[in-house]
């Protein structure tokens, strides 16, 4: 079983190393200010988003293209913090 200072590490780790810089770029920052902060449910929905392919994560975060709608709410946070972040 996974601890939970192991699974926020392998978050984490997993948000900086993704395949894409961009997506590098996004997800890396917005674990390291956000996982310690999540409750399970939160956690749950985030590991979850990182098995998603970049190629199609990029375009939900930029708002090209409608994210599930289980991920919509936390893409749209993400989408924020990118784009305050990034300032795109």
């Amino acid at each position: 079983m996974e601890t939970a200072e192991a699974q926020l590490k392998r978050m984490a780790m997993r948000s900086w190393r993704r395949g894409t810089k961009e997506m590098d770029m996004i997800l890396g920052p917005y674990a390291d200010l956000h996982l310690k902060d999540m409750d399970a449910e939160r956690l749950a929905l985030y590991d979850r988003l990182l098995w998603e392919n970049d190629q199609d994560l990029l375009p939900w975060v930029l708002g090209q293209v409608a994210p599930p709608a289980d991920y919509a709410t936390l893409i749209a946070e993400i989408g924020v913090f990118a784009r305050a972040r990034l300032k795109v």
